[in-house]
């Protein structure tokens, strides 16, 4: 499958909050993707959690979206995300296979980190944006602060705890690329078809990064 040839960190960083997506019928994808668009997003994650996610990938990248996979654990992974039309992928943890696999497939691997050591081996393998995970349990704002200064061109996208509440704090900090949430596509949201609460928790995300 044909798919898009944006940037993908810069889609997610005009962005400031992508939304984390858990789906578990990819028949809604369409009306989920119109939800996101209304409220402006034009980038989504959609993990690996459920059997439908490819299926969904695929829909919302055919829609135009800069789609990436999420929970992705193996390489295999990788390559079924590629075929499906993400052109980027999420990892909770750093896997070296599963960067291999994205550089093989030409896709943006944004593996998950919660300490300095795994930063380190992150950007030895020449990725220096990361996502930090889990960012609330791990010391969220904080240790990206105490990050900052031996890690000067790292760069962050804490998923794990955040919120409408806390969002504000991390969007703040100029080492945050973005932030990764999904309170504004809860699954019991998706469950019950409430597509005017997906686009207005949406809009109100995307306004927290944009607001001056």
């Amino acid at each position: 499958m044909a798919r898009t040839m944006t940037d993908p960190l810069a889609a997610i960083a005009d962005q400031r909050v992508l939304p984390v997506v858990t789906i578990d019928d990819a028949g809604t994808a369409r009306e989920l993707g119109r939800a996101l668009r209304s409220a402006g997003a034009t980038a989504v994650e959609i993990t690996f959690r459920s059997e439908a996610a490819a299926d969904a990938i695929a829909a919302l990248a055919a829609d135009g979206f800069v789609v990436g996979a999420g929970t992705v654990l193996s390489a295999q992974q990788v390559q079924i995300a590629a075929a499906a039309g993400a052109v980027f992928a999420v990892s909770p943890g750093l896997d070296q296979s599963v960067v291999q696999a994205c550089a093989e497939f030409d896709l943006i691997a944004l593996p998950g980190v919660a300490t300095a050591s795994e930063l380190t081996q992150a950007m030895s393998l020449g990725i220096s944006t990361v996502k930090l995970f889990p960012a609330e349990v791990v010391g969220g704002v904080a240790l990206i602060k105490a990050l900052a200064a031996p890690f000067p061109n790292a760069c962050f996208v804490p998923t794990g705890g955040l919120t409408a509440e806390n969002a504000g704090s991390y969007l703040a900090l100029p080492q945050v690329l973005a932030i990764g949430g999904s309170w504004m596509t809860a699954p019991s949201l998706l469950a019950a078809a409430d597509w005017d609460s997906v686009e207005r928790l949406t809009r109100e995300a995307i306004g927290l990064g944009r607001s001056p």
